[in-house]
């Protein structure tokens, strides 16, 4: 059974920097896809980044490029956002997200991902 938890949100005053983590068990995590995602009150959920297996194929959404970067340690089967210049429409809650693919490009439709974490809440408010 795949496991997917994130971790690492909290609340910052705008301009500044987190870093969200996700670790996946129950599956080799170099096989998987990774993305990051965000859904804020009465909005849809939202690509922010996503990853290929090996790291070398990544995309960002515009509203976030520049500011946030997407990495991943595949020995650590862990991902990573690193979120600086945040700011106040930054709020959400942040889904981490996998799926299998041997590919060497990654989704950023949430309709592509198997396994979704229970989310991890970033507010950014003075």
């Amino acid at each position: 059974q795949v496991h997917v938890m994130e971790s690492g949100g909290g609340t910052v005053q705008p301009g500044g920097s987190l870093t969200l983590s996700c670790t996946v068990s129950g599956t080799p995590f170099d096989s998987l896809t990774m993305g990051w995602f965000r859904q804020a009150p009465g909005k849809e959920r939202e690509v922010v980044s996503c990853t290929s297996r090996s790291g070398t194929g990544t995309r960002t959404a515009d509203s976030v490029a520049g500011r946030f970067t997407i990495s991943r340690d595949n020995a650590k089967n862990t991902l990573y956002l690193q979120m600086n210049s945040l700011k106040p429409e930054d709020t959400a809650m942040y889904y981490c997200a996998a799926v299998k693919n041997l590919g060497s490009f990654c989704y950023d439709s949430r309709h592509e991902y198997d396994y979704w974490g229970q989310g991890t809440q970033v507010t950014v408010s003075s």
